[in-house]
C-alpha cells in the first residue's frame, strides 16, 4: 500500500492540522508515513501546504513532486500546485473558494465540494478542513476513522475537548458528500 497527498491553502485554514492528523493516524495503525509541513512567512493569511505518504513498505523520501492526490482549499492553491497532479490522479476541490471554471486539467478526478458554505451549514465554518480530510478518506481511505477519532482525542485537550464531537461530524460529512459525488 502507497498513498501521497499534498494539502494545500492558505494560513488559517487548518491545512497543517488536518495533514498532521492523517500522518499520526498513519502512525497509530503501525504504517510507514512522512508529513513535510510548509507555510510562507506570513502565516495566517499566507500559503500553507503540506504533503503526506503513507505506506507499508519504507519511505523513500518525504518530497512529492507529483501527488496522486491534491487538496486544494483556495484559488492560490489552486493555481499554484494543479499542474503538478500525477496524471489520473484525484483533485479534491474547496469550491466555495475555488473558481472552478478555471480547472484545467482533463486528465484528473475532479471532486468539487464547497468545504466553507457545508462547514458554515453545520453551524462554524472554522469546520471546512475537517470536511475536506473527510472527502479524502471518503475518496481514499487510507487509515480507519477510529484512528483519527482517536488522534483527535488525543490532540485537543482541556477546553478544545468539546470539539472532538463537531470534528467527527464534519469527517464524517466531508466522507458522505465524497461518496455522493461522482467526479469528473
Amino acid at each position: 500500500m502507497y498513498a501521497d497527498v499534498m494539502m494545500a491553502g492558505f494560513g488559517g485554514q487548518g491545512i497543517l492540522l488536518i495533514g498532521n492528523l492523517l500522518a499520526e493516524a498513519a502512525l497509530l495503525e503501525e504504517l510507514n508515513v512522512t508529513y513535510l509541513p510548509s507555510y510562507g512567512v506570513e502565516m495566517r493569511g499566507g500559503t500553507a501546504n503540506c504533503t503526506v505518504v503513507i505506506s507499508d513498505q519504507e519511505i523513500g523520501s518525504p518530497q512529492v513532486s507529483a501527488p496522486e492526490v491534491m487538496l486544494v482549499m483556495s484559488e492560490q492553491a489552486r493555481e499554484r500546485f494543479e499542474a503538478n497532479v500525477k496524471p489520473n490522479g484525484l483533485l479534491i476541490v474547496n469550491s466555495t473558494l475555488v473558481d472552478t471554471g478555471k480547472l484545467s486539467r482533463k486528465d484528473l478526478e475532479i471532486i468539487n465540494i464547497p468545504f466553507n458554505q457545508v462547514a458554515s451549514e453545520m453551524g462554524n465554518a472554522k469546520f471546512a478542513n475537517m470536511i475536506a480530510l473527510g472527502a479524502y478518506l471518503g475518496k481514499r481511505p487510507v487509515v480507519k476513522t477510529e484512528s483519527i477519532e482517536k488522534m483527535l482525542k488525543e490532540q485537543l485537550t482541556g477546553k478544545k475537548a468539546e470539539f472532538v464531537p463537531m470534528n467527527l461530524k464534519a469527517i464524517a460529512r466531508g466522507i458522505e458528500l465524497a461518496n455522493q459525488s461522482g467526479g469528473r
